[in-house]
């Protein structure tokens, strides 16, 4: 494997561990650690490796977009604002049609992004004090990418109260949602995980990755339109005056003055 700065890989007995390492900064996605991990999963599809365990280092999974990544959007052109939603993109594109069978295992907030991270995974062990929440309108933005996931996974109905409302959930209420397969003790949480992924390699390599190709297959079609869209919305977001407003406001610990609402 590659070396990364921002995460760190680590096989064993057939299992390839991920794990998101910025923990100073509660492993918020910037530039280079979307980059990485892309690369990481990419280099599990051709490794030997036969499941895949993404986790958080410290104590946080994902906050989702670090702060600096946030302060620095306002600056960007338009191509750059595509260019960025892309590359998320890419990352929960090839997280969700990985070949090999994905474990997330949740070991604090998953926020946004991380939200999105944690659930397109195949299976989702959580803490039992992971929280979860796409919370993006909160700054003006929206989880556009995410969104499509979001869809097939809990209903229309679901999916408008998360987004709109960006409010916060605990684990009992993902786990009742569907966005969760099981809870776990914390002190459990990677043995639990690796246990899980002890019996997928029981299966058989072939079936599991034809089960997943189907699936994906699926909705292919439909989801390369939703993903092409959700690009367009994102950088189209990111030019307005709300989400300028959203991300000083949040920078600055304050409430926003929305500019579409004439405050």
């Amino acid at each position: 494997m590659a070396r990364y700065e921002t995460v760190h890989t680590r096989q064993s007995n057939g299992t390839l561990t991920i794990t998101l390492n910025r923990p100073e900064r509660r492993n918020a996605l910037n530039t280079q650690l979307i980059h990485e991990l892309t690369e990481a999963l990419h280099e599990a599809v051709a490794g030997s490796c036969g499941v895949v365990i993404l986790t958080g280092a410290g104590s946080a999974f994902c906050a989702g977009l670090d702060l600096e990544h946030l302060q620095s959007m306002s600056a960007k052109t338009a191509e750059e604002h595509r260019a960025d939603s892309e590359s998320i993109a890419r990352l929960m594109r090839t997280l969700y049609d990985l070949p090999k069978p994905t474990i997330a295992a949740v070991n604090g907030p998953a926020i946004a992004g991380g939200m999105g991270l944690a659930t397109v995974c195949d299976f989702t062990l959580a803490v039992p004090e992971a929280k979860f929440g796409y919370t993006e309108v909160r700054i003006g933005f929206i989880p556009a990418v995410v969104a499509s996931f979001l869809l097939r996974q809990v209903g229309e109905k679901r999916t408008r109260e998360l987004l709109l409302s960006g409010r916060i959930i605990k684990a009992p209420e993902a786990l009742e949602l569907g966005l969760v397969t099981r809870i776990v003790a914390d002190q459990d949480l990677l043995r639990e995980a690796d246990a899980l992924a002890q019996l997928l390699l029981r299966n058989s390599p072939e079936s599991m990755k034809a089960i997943k190709q189907m699936l994906s297959g699926h909705s292919k079609e439909r989801l390369d339109r939703e993903i092409e869209e959700a690009i367009e919305w994102n950088a189209r977001q990111r030019s307005t005056e709300d989400f300028r407003e959203g991300v000083s406001a949040f920078l600055e610990k304050r409430t926003p003055a929305w500019p579409s609402r004439g405050e």
